[in-house]
């Protein structure tokens, strides 16, 4: 027999009894788990003092592609990743940023991006006018810290289109950015018909056309940076190409209903070479993918009137209140426009913007057939 605490083993060959003794257990057996609170935890973040300026010229499924501040024209890109102590912040084209680790550039090189600077400006758009839509309320930065909004716009083949021009010019001066008209196609067709519509405003344009110089575009981009946005087709790419020729941006046709193709898929900076002889900054331009449509949900309807500056002065003579638009008996801005003092297709797009933003999705009531396209409900921005 085995006495208490031993344990019985049977032989499987012989049958013996096989006695063992209980193994003895003491305090040094027993597994504690660390509790939560084990290792203190604290709110004090790096500083990373030691971290370089630099600047975002694109953004591509998590990876970023940076240049330093202090860095040459030609010395190499900075692939850089999030780090988690930013949060939900997002990181977008035009952010100035700092940058930890690797920062070589070379193959496989991968830095941190540890801080946002403040931005100077945020350019903002939306698929939709209207903010109680899911497309209205999905707002997309175009890019940040841009100082000017180059509108860009083919005279014909496809011919222009003033209401996405006058949506640009609201989005620009909600965003605090300067316009800049760029009529391309110049030898297509004149300018005549565009600039009488803006001639109130003293909107700052060029003409460009395949021949012609660059030189007073480049002087308006020299040691800013430079948004280029425009329906596709208009001639962006090739404009692009022609400022930068390295850039080698897609170019596409127009296709046989005046539509252009996509060519652009994504935003990126490019640094413009320098001018010979010139030791000022030329300044970057980011080429923003071509967009059918320039959503302004994210503009207040008392903010749209920035747009049309040409209106603003008969809004003294508005009641308090007053929404400005056809249905409003005591509204200036007819008999402002009755009276010579601005242009009936200005104030009829600036009525439309309203009633888009109210939710009023039918467009014929535009006086312009140009502009009845831009509201087709099949042109949406990308």
């Amino acid at each position: 027999m085995v006495g208490d605490g031993d344990r019985q083993e049977l032989n499987g060959q012989t049958g013996a009894v096989l006695a063992t003794r209980r193994r003895e257990y003491d305090e040094d057996d027993v597994r504690v788990r660390p509790g939560r609170s084990s290792r203190p935890r604290t709110r004090t973040r790096p500083q990373h003092t030691d971290a370089q300026n630099g600047f975002v010229i694109a953004v591509d499924r998590g990876r970023y592609t940076c240049v330093l501040a202090a860095a040459a024209p030609d010395a190499p890109t900075v692939t850089a990743m999030r780090a988690r102590e930013l949060g939900r912040k997002s990181v977008v084209v035009g952010d100035r940023v700092g940058l930890v680790g690797d920062t070589s550039g070379t193959p496989g090189a991968l830095a941190r991006i540890v801080r946002i600077e403040p931005r100077r400006s945020v350019l903002r758009r939306t698929a939709e006018d209207d903010a109680s839509t899911a497309e209205g309320r999905l707002e997309r930065v175009v890019v940040a810290n841009a100082d000017q909004l180059v509108i860009v716009s083919a005279l014909a083949d496809p011919p222009p289109r003033t209401g996405f021009i006058d949506r640009c010019l609201v989005a620009a001066y909600d965003a605090d950015i300067e316009p800049l008209l760029c009529l391309t196609k110049a030898d297509l067709a004149g300018p005549e018909t565009v600039l009488d519509y803006y001639t109130e405003l003293e909107l700052p344009y060029v003409l460009i056309r395949p021949d012609s110089s660059l030189d007073a575009l480049r002087s308006l981009l020299a040691g800013r940076v430079s948004v280029l946005v425009g329906h596709s087709g208009v001639g962006k790419s090739t404009l692009v190409n022609r400022l930068v020729p390295e850039a080698e941006r897609a170019v596409g046709t127009v296709s046989a209903i005046g539509r252009g193709r996509h060519t652009s898929t994504s935003a990126v900076a490019l640094r413009l070479p320098a001018v010979t002889g010139t030791p000022d900054d030329p300044g970057w331009i980011v080429d923003t993918p071509g967009v059918r449509s320039f959503g302004l949900a994210h503009v207040s309807a008392e903010s749209l009137l920035h747009g049309f500056s040409d209106l603003v002065e008969a809004t003294v003579d508005c009641p308090p209140n007053c929404l400005h638009t056809a249905d409003e008996t005591d509204c200036a801005l007819a008999a402002w426009v009755a009276e010579g003092r601005a242009d009936p297709r200005r104030l009829a797009s600036y009525r439309r913007l309203l009633a888009s933003r109210a939710g009023e999705t039918d467009p014929r009531g535009a006086t312009n057939p140009r502009d009845e396209a831009e509201h087709d409900p099949r042109e949406r921005a990308e």
